[in-house]
């Protein structure tokens, strides 16, 4: 009896890890993000169908082990989602050389930036771009994500030019000084409330690691910590403002100033990209980047492969971080610990949270500083 039990665990344990290593291989990149949309389906239908086998072991685990802090690897003082990232690839992002038509989006984690490479890439398709197996299919298929490259998007070699001024489309996540720079190339900030970007970190994170992810008090930790990916809010923010402040090649955007007004932040980044669109052609951008057609459209934005959390976590969904209040999803205790650990970081600094995010109050435009007003190249 006891040898057919260690037979029948052995058999398990090859089973499961020949299927977490074949999914591995088989959603890496464009290995699936390239792939129609049927086939995209059929892949997660495959995906679900093992998982039901698979995540119970990872339940079980998770009741004797939890981590500390999501899985991290480092790089030069920065850390960045182990599996996803390595110190290859995040030295190849340290020494690419940016291109004339490069465009960069860069944000902190969870902070908008499928929402603005989907605004980027309509308005460079005048509002006719084609996400459909009969064009780019995916997201991620035309628009490389570089320091994950090629684990979490098309390989950056094989990129695509996209648009009539054949542009390349880059996600970065790094902050400033680490992410490659040239006066040629042209950069798109997004940043958001410090605390709706905590919430929707632990639904990432979640999908991420699965039923052994960090507890909540860990995960505010870490939020709070030099350990956050990319480094942590009140740095990365500053540092890009700087860069704002320093270059008109920068444009530095606020989450919540596209949910006011996203017909206006689609003029804006349209001047900013030297597209001179039509009013139709302005509609059609706002359409194809409201929250409504994104949900809708949802298998064409997910942000990374699946893997057998995300398609066994059914109530987190990629498009409900798109609501501008996932600031209430988080307790006061833990908005006010956010909120000093950035007043703390920024104090003396260049940004001015208190203007944009003063405390206890989830938005404010910043309108009444000079500062602010006198600088073109903020939403």
């Amino acid at each position: 009896m006891l040898n057919l039990i260690c037979i029948l665990l052995s058999a398990y344990f090859i089973y499961l890890g020949s299927m977490m290593l074949y999914f591995e291989l088989k959603t890496r990149g464009d290995n699936y993000f390239a792939l129609p949309l049927a086939e995209r389906r059929n892949m997660r239908a495959r995906i679900r169908y093992h998982g039901r086998f698979i995540y119970p072991f990872f339940v079980l685990v998770s009741k004797v082990f939890r981590l500390r802090t999501p899985p991290l690897m480092r790089y030069n003082g920065v850390t960045g989602p182990l599996i996803m990232s390595t110190k290859k690839s995040y030295r190849f992002t340290n020494h690419y050389k940016p291109q004339e038509n490069d465009i960069f989006i860069a944000t902190q984690m969870k902070c908008g930036t499928t929402w603005m490479q989907q605004i980027v890439f309509e308005i460079l398709h005048r509002g006719e771009g084609n996400l459909g197996d009969d064009g780019y299919r995916h997201m991620y298929a035309l628009s490389p994500w570089i320091e994950t490259s090629p684990t979490s998007s098309v390989p950056f070699d094989r990129a695509p030019l996209v648009g009539e001024k054949n542009s390349r489309i880059i996600k970065t996540h790094m902050p400033a000084d680490l992410c490659p720079y040239s006066d040629k190339a042209q950069y798109i900030y997004v940043t958001r409330h410090p605390v709706s970007c905590f919430a929707s970190c632990l639904d990432f994170i979640r999908l991420l690691a699965g039923p052994s992810v960090p507890n909540r008090e860990n995960m505010l930790k870490w939020y709070c910590s030099d350990d956050m990916f990319w480094r942590a809010w009140p740095e990365h923010v500053e540092g890009w403002w700087r860069r704002t402040e320093d270059h008109q090649n920068v444009l530095f955007v606020h989450y919540e100033s596209m949910k006011k007004d996203l017909p206006a932040a689609v003029r804006k980044v349209a001047d900013f990209l030297a597209m001179d669109l039509t009013e139709d052609e302005i509609n059609k951008v706002v359409h194809r980047s409201s929250f409504e057609y994104m949900k809708e459209h949802e298998e064409h934005f997910s942000m990374f492969s699946p893997n057998v959390f995300s398609e066994c976590l059914e109530t987190v969904r990629f498009m409900q971080a798109g609501t501008v209040d996932r600031y209430k999803d988080v307790s006061d205790s833990e908005s006010e610990t956010i909120m000093e650990f950035c007043q703390d970081r920024l104090e003396s600094k260049h940004y001015p949270l208190a203007k944009y995010y003063p405390k206890g109050k989830p938005f404010a435009d910043g309108k009444d500083s000079s500062t602010i007003t006198s600088m073109s190249n903020v939403i």
